[in-house]
């Protein structure tokens, strides 16, 4: 029998939280096109959803996320929390609050209530060792996370994300979307980890990877996104045909 699914043939429920963003609707769009697996959204204010959604919301303090996570038992959660830096006001504690706080206790939590497998969406040039404060903290949340105790941890790193946002204007992202059918082939080797991919790669490449077994922490660049987004198309079509 699939992974994907469990014994009462039910889709497969699994944990997100951070479903206003691109990547977090795109995940609720996409699972809801199919039977196989089944977002369970937690967040602390009610989003507007995509339409036609399937998906079961929680709404609840952040504080009462563990709560939460241990009524509804999912097999994984996706982590695709985070603001940006003009949505924190350019304060550093703000920032902060949410990629580095939020997502640790969150993560603390649903390990807590059972959780096996944590997949995060981070950034390309995330290290804990970096000069830029974003990427810095983006690297101390993967070491952090890394060190919670889940079965199996996965870290995506993608570069610019390429996808229609919901009302979160970013002129200088919208920008370099529309550059970087020129500028990837020319970023030096050193720089190949910021090439753009579409945001429906990394949702496919999160939802292959909440449902494998093999124990440990992997990290997926750009590359390593695309052949776990390739894995999930494969095992989904053949089960569709």
């Amino acid at each position: 029998m699939s992974d994907a699914i469990n014994a009462a043939n039910e889709p497969v429920r699994v944990g997100l939280v951070g479903a206003t963003g691109l990547i977090g609707r795109r995940l609720i769009e996409i699972t809801s096109a199919g039977d196989e697996m089944r977002m369970v959204g937690i967040a602390r204010r009610e989003p507007v959803l995509p339409k036609g959604a399937r998906v079961e919301m929680f709404v609840a303090d952040a504080a009462k996320w563990g709560e939460v996570l241990e009524a509804i038992k999912p097999r994984a959660l996706i982590c695709a929390l985070g603001t940006t830096w003009r949505k924190a006001g350019r304060d550093e504690a703000a920032f902060r609050a949410v990629d580095y706080d939020l997502i640790v206790t969150t993560a603390e939590a649903a390990q807590k209530a059972g959780v096996q497998n944590f997949v995060m969406v981070s950034s390309s040039g995330a290290n804990p060792r970096a000069k830029s404060f974003y990427m810095r903290t983006k690297g101390e949340t993967e070491q952090a996370i890394s060190k919670v105790g889940f079965k199996r941890v996965d870290i995506l790193r993608p570069g610019l994300l390429k996808g229609s946002r919901k009302d979160d204007l970013r002129p200088l992202e919208a920008i370099a979307q529309i550059a970087s059918p020129l500028l990837d082939p020319i970023l030096p080797s050193q720089w190949q980890g910021y090439r753009s991919i579409n945001a429906d790669l990394v949702c496919e490449a999160a939802m292959g990877l909440a449902m494998r077994k093999a124990a440990g922490r992997f990290i997926h660049d750009n590359n390593a996104i695309k052949r776990a987004a390739r894995d999930w198309r494969a095992k989904h079509s053949a089960k569709t045909e």
